[in-house]
């Protein structure tokens, strides 16, 4: 991860408040799955993309975390400074949205996992007839392209293509997304032709990426709430591993995210005790779901195949079946 975060106490958080609020022109209050997230910059593009990013939330109500989001000569790019104590977090000299909106779940996760046992998965999650499908694994390993392919048959489902939040209700994980909208791929659609044409050309930034509303290709009945976790796919690319899916216990699954870190460079917090409840809480979700490691050495479409065969979505994308 290129950016760095640096911890502060109340007190820096309270210099830096007081240097870049004159300069604040808007706070835009966002929900994410029940904490309100207030940003606070002077970028109109970034407002924008937020909002079509996050669902909105009352002015009225009190936020839980902020985030400061600016240009500042005196720091490098991508600096990180957050107060875990007041939950306040300033972004400076950012370049990619795809961070801060990570950052943003990250804040908001932060928060859940401590005070209401609700925890982060820096995944994607599909939905086959009420069972719940999460990719996840290293960085360019096929997460993104591998969760749209299965979109491509008619009676799937999204809750999330980047990051969800679990609770477990006794032997259940039940998963839940936070964004309205999601940060995609330009280059997408050339893989899954489907895909192409959801955003104007002149609308995606410097990373070829923008915000689109996936419904206008899947349909508006196909973007889910929630649902409940049942199989979790840790996918990885290894030319050098013969092996092309492999079953995994729970700990074995477990040893891997902890080595990994989760699979998640956004945390904001990553000390012994935020590590502790990470891991009690990922060992609950192992513990009730099947768990596959998949090699996405062969092309997408050999790769698509053999997720399909391990969740039991048809190789066809007809809705007759």
């Amino acid at each position: 991860m290129a950016y760095q975060i640096t911890l502060i106490t109340p007190e820096e958080k309270d210099r830096l408040t007081s240097r870049f609020m004159p300069s604040v022109r808007y706070e835009i209050k966002s929900e994410i799955y029940g904490c309100c997230i207030k940003l606070l910059s002077d970028d109109p593009a970034l407002r924008d993309t937020w909002q079509e990013n996050f669902y909105s939330m009352s002015q009225n109500i009190r936020s839980h975390g902020r985030m400061f989001v600016f240009r500042d000569p005196e720091h490098p790019p991508d600096t990180v400074f957050y107060d875990p104590q007041t939950r306040t977090a300033f972004l400076l000299n950012f370049g990619y949205y795809g961070w801060i909106k990570s950052l943003a779940l990250s804040l908001a996760g932060d928060i859940l996992e401590e005070e209401h046992a609700i925890f982060s998965v820096h995944g994607a999650l599909v939905d086959s007839t009420g069972n719940g499908i999460c990719l996840t694994g290293t960085s360019g390993a096929g997460k993104t392209t591998q969760t749209y392919g299965l979109l491509r048959y008619p009676r799937s489902r999204i809750v999330s293509d980047d990051w969800f939040f679990c609770r477990v209700f006794g032997p259940e994980i039940l998963s839940y997304g936070s964004e309205k909208n999601f940060y995609i791929r330009h280059d997408l659609a050339s893989v899954w032709k489907e895909f192409g044409g959801m955003v104007r050309e002149e609308e995606y930034d410097r990373n070829d990426r923008a915000v689109a509303d996936i419904r206008w290709v899947i349909g508006k009945g196909r973007l889910l709430p929630m649902t409940t976790l049942k199989t979790l796919i840790i996918l990885k690319r290894e030319p050098s591993d013969r092996n092309t899916v492999q079953s995994l216990s729970p700990d074995v699954a477990l040893s891997l995210l902890q080595k990994n870190n989760f699979f998640n460079p956004h945390f904001l917090v990553s000390t012994p005790y935020k590590t502790a409840i990470r891991s009690a809480y990922m060992k609950e979700l192992l513990d009730r779901t099947t768990i596959y490691e998949v090699n996405t050495t062969g092309t997408p479409a050999e790769t698509q195949k053999m997720i399909r065969s391990l969740v039991g979505i048809p190789q066809d994308d007809s809705a007759s079946e």
